[in-house]
């Protein structure tokens, strides 16, 4: 074994990569729970990358086959209805973790100098995981599968000058067809998964170049022994390792209960009517994309002008790029912040909630109202976070790592 790994490292640096990233990768003693979920990310993606692979075997790209060869998969494929049940529950338990993830960065501060880079890869990570989740919806050709695609993709034709052609571009026709729908499946196994995977590389090589963050935002590399170790930081390997899996085993009891019990989440994981066919003739009484788009839907339908609408829904995600810049607190973590910043990360987390369950509900006068007073709120925490990040008294933040 050891002449083997001797002629391994001569030629592949698997000794090095192992010491700098785990082994020798030391991370702050006072992780808390939220920390699982950036290791629960990754393996929610190896579930859809396995499970999308399984699926692509017995799946037919094309309008007259592709409802046909999911009705195969769930009844004639060996396992097939698990394997399906896996990737459709995954795809929402991605963005659960993504959400939470993203809101302990929030709340700790992770997005602060120096981890502008890996807040940046992050949000292009989560904008490509939704390009990813629109194309693979199309994908089982139900009812609200092909409606949903058509409402998103005519947005598209608002645009001034080019949104027609634009839209006919993404298509790939004058409708959506087959030709739609061999696009995107290219797109949804191929071109996408590359892409995440190598952004996922990028993110976790910027956040070992400049150190993990933790809840109290103290720079743990400031603080040295002779050796050159942090005094309050442990290898991620073997301390952290084993602690991750400790939560994957909690979050695998969770997510294989609602997959064996409760697969289709009351309507909001599979929709009741993406069991029908799709079938141009027919529209759905009420039509809404799956959950987690719903709050950027919601947003969308509470402007009445169609392109005003979708300027608010695209700003709604482009100016989460920008929060590093925004934030000009001179503390991380909001355990230090002043009740203003907490205030406001409030009322931006029930803003957010409050658009995702009013994206599904059928509009009204008082749910258009409420959506427009959420939007605000939304904007309102980026659009306010300089002056009030600037000016509210913080509390002092101790030098070291203290329990």
């Amino acid at each position: 074994m050891s002449r083997l790994k001797a002629w391994l490292n001569a030629r592949f640096p698997a000794s090095r990569l192992w010491s700098e990233h785990l082994s020798h990768y030391y991370a702050p003693k006072n992780f808390n729970v939220l920390y699982f979920f950036g290791s629960l990310a990754l393996l929610v993606l190896f579930n859809q990358l396995v499970t999308g692979i399984w699926l692509a075997m017995s799946y037919t790209p094309t309008a007259a086959g592709a409802f046909a060869s999911i009705e195969y998969i769930m009844r004639d494929v060996d396992y097939g209805w698990l394997i399906r049940y896996l990737h459709s529950t995954g795809a929402s338990a991605v963005f659960i973790v993504v959400y939470l993830h993203m809101f302990r960065s929030l709340l700790y501060g992770s997005y602060q100098k120096p981890r502008e880079l890996v807040w940046v890869f992050g949000m292009l990570l989560y904008l490509l995981l939704m390009a990813e989740a629109f194309m693979g919806y199309l994908l089982p050709w139900g009812q609200m599968s092909y409606w949903g695609a058509q409402v998103i993709i005519a947005l598209f034709g608002a645009i001034p000058v080019v949104g027609e052609d634009l839209a006919q571009w993404i298509r790939g026709d004058y409708l959506i067809s087959g030709i739609t729908l061999n696009r995107f499946f290219a797109l949804h196994v191929i071109a996408l998964p590359l892409l995440l995977v190598g952004l996922v590389v990028l993110h976790i090589l910027a956040l070992h170049e400049v150190g993990s963050n933790n809840p109290l935002g103290v720079d743990i590399r400031k603080s040295l022994d002779e050796t050159g170790r942090p005094l309050d930081g442990i290898p991620f390997h073997p301390y952290y390792t084993v602690k991750d899996l400790m939560g994957v085993a909690v979050f695998l009891f969770i997510f294989c209960s609602v997959v064996f019990f409760f697969p289709e989440g009351g309507g909001y994981f599979l929709e009741r009517s993406n069991f029908e066919i799709a079938d141009p003739l027919k529209t759905p009484e009420h039509i809404a994309p799956v959950w987690y788009f719903t709050p950027f839907y919601a947003m969308l339908r509470a402007v009445p002008d169609k392109l005003a609408g979708i300027m608010i829904m695209g700003a709604a995600v482009a100016v989460l790029f920008v929060v590093p810049w925004l934030d000009r607190s001179p503390v991380k973590s909001m355990r230090f912040k002043g009740w203003m910043s907490r205030l406001a990360l409030l009322l931006f987390c029930m803003a957010f909630v409050a658009l995702g369950v009013l994206g599904v509900l059928p509009p009204t006068s008082e749910r258009i109202f409420l959506s427009r007073l959420a939007t605000v709120l939304y904007f309102g925490y980026f659009v306010f976070m300089p002056f009030y990040t600037r000016v509210e008294r913080v509390g002092l933040v101790p030098e070291r790592v203290v329990r």
